[in-house]
């Protein structure tokens, strides 16, 4: 369901899933949360697995529990909250793309050409209004006896940038439908400048839909990297098929387009 103002919105979560890591100092947490409205209506529903302390380090890794997920959210699943019609030339010329759901084949690759660059002040702000309060981002008193000796960009702003940077590309991808999977490959700090490039994984109908579609894709980021060569992974040497160093983002999610 669309969540509008004045809705109130609370959440549940589940754990449905363990992963320790052999240093036995800490693990991956997979969690199922739903938020519905004051109706009791589901407004988001979603599975993400997170990094966690132990208590206390031990030699006793234990076992997994992996939950079994889909690769990606099907076709079939997709929420559209509204109709799309009368999307004429005027609303393509307003969007600033000519390409429509069909003029977009699987396997194309898109340089977003552009590129933004962070300073500290903008991840700050924003990472404040995602009341996210985590000291790596916002404590440089703490931050500066770490090894890295500095704070990291917040990985959310990284995909807000990725996302803008897309609309040179795909214009009328007007909405996320679903975020499948992704990665933070390497960090980003403040100074770094974020570029971007997508992949078209697939090109879904959507069932009862003749005016919308969808497209599953990778987009990338990388910082301090132009993509006209669509960067990845390390391709020779003992680091092969890692992410590219430059690489700080690879991130598989479905957007709504217009037919």
């Amino acid at each position: 369901m669309p969540v509008y103002p004045g809705d109130t919105v609370s959440t549940t979560s589940t754990v449905i899933g363990l992963k320790p890591n052999s240093s036995g100092r800490n693990g991956n947490v997979y969690v199922r949360s739903v938020g519905v409205n004051q109706d009791g209506e589901v407004a988001l529903d979603y599975v993400r697995w997170v990094m966690v302390n132990r208590r206390e380090a031990t030699e006793e890794i234990g076992e997994a529990v992996i939950p079994d997920l889909p690769g990606a959210v099907a076709a079939e699943d997709l929420v559209v909250p509204v109709e799309i019609s009368g999307y004429d030339e005027v609303m393509k010329t307003l969007a600033g793309s000519e390409h429509l759901w069909g003029d977009y084949e699987v396997g194309e690759k898109i340089d977003h050409v552009d590129g933004m660059t962070i300073e500290e002040s903008d991840h700050m702000l924003a990472t404040r209004l995602y009341q996210n309060t985590a000291k790596v981002h916002f404590n440089q008193f703490a931050q500066k006896d770490t090894k890295i000796g500095r704070r990291l960009i917040y990985g959310g702003h990284v995909i807000s940038l990725a996302r803008a940077l897309s609309f040179n590309g795909l214009g009328n991808a007007f909405a996320i439908a679903a975020i499948n999977a992704g990665a933070h490959a390497n960090p980003t700090f403040a100074g770094d400048t974020i570029h971007a490039w997508s992949e078209v994984l697939e090109r879904m109908e959507i069932p009862g839909r003749t005016d919308v579609g969808a497209l599953r894709l990778r987009t990338v980021a990388t910082k301090d990297l132009p993509c006209a060569d669509f960067p990845l992974r390390i391709t020779e040497g003992d680091k092969a098929g890692a992410y590219h160093p430059q690489v700080v983002l690879d991130l598989d999610y479905t957007v709504l387009i217009p037919r």
